[in-house]
């Protein structure tokens, strides 16, 4: 089952006090976005954050599940209507992650 995208908006919107949330269709599903960084997946209407050390002390009794079949585990976070926890949650991952890398601009051969 693909997630819906008032699910996603409504996700997203909660979570806004982290940073500028984005999010992108991916197969059905969805990637999650704060200022750049990818730092979760949307998948049948749950959300899927990546497990950081600092994720864990946020929100410290998430359960830990893969978002698809041979995906690496994430937390779980099924609820979603505290936009207070989920920003932090969102905020302490996101200062794990690296910045996205840049993509390399294609010469152009003459």
């Amino acid at each position: 089952m693909a997630s819906s995208e008032e699910f996603v908006r409504f996700v997203c919107d909660q979570m806004g006090r982290a940073g500028k949330i984005s999010y992108r269709k991916m197969f059905g599903d969805y990637g999650v976005y704060c200022d750049g960084k990818i730092f979760a997946l949307i998948c049948d209407n749950r959300l899927f954050v990546k497990i950081t050390k600092a994720g864990g002390v946020i929100w410290p009794d998430l359960p830990q599940e893969a978002p698809y079949e041979g995906a690496k585990q994430h937390f779980a976070v099924d609820d979603v209507e505290d936009a207070e926890k989920l920003s932090a949650l969102v905020t302490a991952t996101c200062s794990e992650l690296p910045l996205p890398k840049q993509k390399k601009s294609k010469e152009k051969k003459e």
